[in-house]
């Protein structure tokens, strides 16, 4: 449990006690739900004094994230700062084997802007929509290899199997040796890592590791003509072609992790979500132009990724709560996903939900994510390609989630295919 107080106000006193968030326990035992729904109905905005990852105002509700995600020169993303998870403490206070790592995702502007613009036209419209017929075909291949009437892991099957085929796509990275970016994202995005020099000095060997990977990548592609595969765009960019090692393991960090994870978790919670709720399902199977925004309620109601980390870097009155210079806070996407004054019945799925779209799981503002219609796409293919084969995934036994505040999503899931 952490105390809840609102520093700097009359309000010092202990508000409450509510369970701390930042607990791996919460999401492994997917029972985020009730200290969220407490959190929102005592007003969105508190302040953790003894919390895991240290002090930090948790932003549970849609309005304050908003307004915080559209104010980034005030509420920065630097790396420096502590970065974009509430594990970081900043490169004033290094942990041993804590080695900084810059990513477009971490930085302000203008290289922030600068960065992301290089990568952008890889994620634009024209683009996706021309990878639509070889994910189809992937997707296709994955489904027709699995058994019908036979218990298997639909995480490790479709979810990580689809997911790291186009990340191997997107890189122009070895194909039989893909497996290593599920591998490298699962340590990378790991915030619980953080926490003992152990697993810290293991998450830098990954990194490193990683590094070397895509840095023998890179030299291949020195001299060559430009292609569309992320390294070749990265290393023909003057924004990016002069990347030291750790900013270029930065940014691969954030690409590996925001295209696997997303994408991974969300249709995972496809299959998850659709058996916990049969009545939606069977309304998707009957009407397969549901399709679209099923995808965007899928999203909203899983939001891969629980959390954003913003550090204050001059004092602000958030909605009369005062938020000090060097303040940590951490937008709970996940419970403004839920937010009822947005989302009515928002811990339910409802596959007709006429905002569903209005989801903040890719985040607002400049910092939205880069690759968010390559993660809708991969989702819609995949609902569709079920649908054709009239497949429905039958849950076996409850998943097994991931330990972690930062990534929200399923290690395992037991399922066996039927037909209807």
């Amino acid at each position: 449990m952490a105390t809840l107080a609102t520093p700097n106000s009359s309000a010092a006193a202990v508000a409450g006690r509510i369970e701390d968030v930042c607990h791996p326990d919460v999401y492994s035992q997917d029972r985020f739900e009730d200290p969220f729904r407490q959190l929102r109905a005592e007003g969105g905005i508190h302040y953790y004094e003894d919390a895991r990852f240290g002090p930090y105002w948790a932003i549970t509700t849609y309005k304050p994230i908003v307004h915080i995600e559209a104010l980034p020169a005030i509420f920065s993303s630097a790396g420096n700062l502590g970065g974009i998870t509430v594990a970081g403490q900043g490169e004033g206070n290094l942990l041993s084997f804590e080695t900084p790592m810059p990513m477009f995702i971490a930085m302000d502007p203008p290289k922030h802007t600068a960065q992301r613009r290089t990568v952008a036209p890889a994620f634009g419209p024209t683009p996706v929509a021309n990878m639509k017929a070889e994910a189809t075909a992937r997707t296709a291949e994955v489904l027709d290899s699995l058994p019908i009437g036979e218990s298997f892991d639909w995480v490790d099957r479709v979810s990580m199997e689809l997911t790291t085929q186009m990340l191997a796509k997107l890189f122009d990275f070895p194909w039989d040796e893909r497996r290593n970016l599920t591998r490298w994202s699962d340590a990378l995005g790991d915030v619980e890592s953080f926490l003992t020099e152990e697993d810290r000095k293991a998450r830098l060997e990954q990194a490193m590791e990683m590094g070397a990977a895509f840095g023998k990548l890179w030299q291949s592609k020195v001299g060559q003509p430009p292609s569309n595969d992320l390294i070749s765009i990265m290393l023909h960019s003057d924004a990016m072609k002069d990347m030291d090692q750790f900013e270029f393991m930065g940014n691969l960090i954030l690409l590996i992790v925001g295209g696997n994870d997303t994408t991974r978790n969300s249709m995972s919670a496809y299959a998850y979500a659709l058996d916990k709720y049969p009545e939606q399902r069977a309304k998707l199977e009957a009407n397969p132009d549901l399709i679209p925004n099923a995808v965007q309620e899928l999203i909203r109601w899983q939001t891969p990724l629980a959390h954003m980390r913003r550090t204050a870097v001059e004092d602000h009155d958030l909605f009369g709560h005062q938020i000090k210079k060097g303040d940590k806070l951490a937008l709970w996407y996940l419970s403004a996903n839920r937010d009822e004054s947005v989302f009515t019945d928002g811990e339910h799925i409802d596959i007709e939900r006429e905002n569903a779209r209005r989801h903040l799981s890719f985040g607002y503002g400049i910092h939205r994510c880069v690759g968010a219609r390559v993660a809708e796409l991969q989702l819609l293919v995949l609902l569709e390609e079920m649908a054709k084969r009239r497949l429905r995934p039958r849950v076996d036994a409850e998943p097994t989630r991931v330990p972690g505040c930062f990534v929200h999503g399923y290690k395992k899931m037991m399922v066996t295919l039927e037909r209807y």
